[in-house]
């Protein structure tokens, strides 16, 4: 019996499949390694921003950002992205560990990690 290996990326790590960026080539290859490959539902659009961000930069034209939106949506239609929501819950239980921690520079990324963690144990 073959053990599922499934992954839960946050924004940052696929920016690395979509944007040549320092890292890319190994982050490929460690996806191709990956049966699953899981995002949150916050993940479509804080990687509709970072394109946008990116865009605004000037690193990006307005046709290559459509393309590598497009595309992104495209991997989620497909089913290689797996797409799963956030409840509440999670977003609160994030909250309260930033406050519960004020002397360390937290953020929302617990989120990721957080919800990570429950989807791919």
């Amino acid at each position: 019996m073959s053990v599922e290996r499934r992954a839960y990326l946050d924004t940052r790590a696929l920016s690395k499949w979509y944007l040549n960026e320092s890292g890319s080539d190994a982050f490929v290859d460690y996806l191709q390694t990956l049966d699953v490959a899981v995002i949150s539902s916050p993940t479509v659009t804080e990687m509709r921003s970072l394109l946008s961000r990116r865009r605004r930069m000037g690193e990006l034209t307005v046709e290559l950002e459509s393309v590598l939106f497009s595309a992104f949506l495209e991997d989620i239609d497909r089913g290689w992205l797996q797409r799963y929501p956030i409840d509440d819950m999670r977003v609160d239980e994030t909250t309260r560990l930033i406050t519960r921690y004020p002397e360390h520079p937290l953020r929302a990324f617990l989120m990721h990690i957080r919800y990570g963690y429950l989807v791919c144990p």
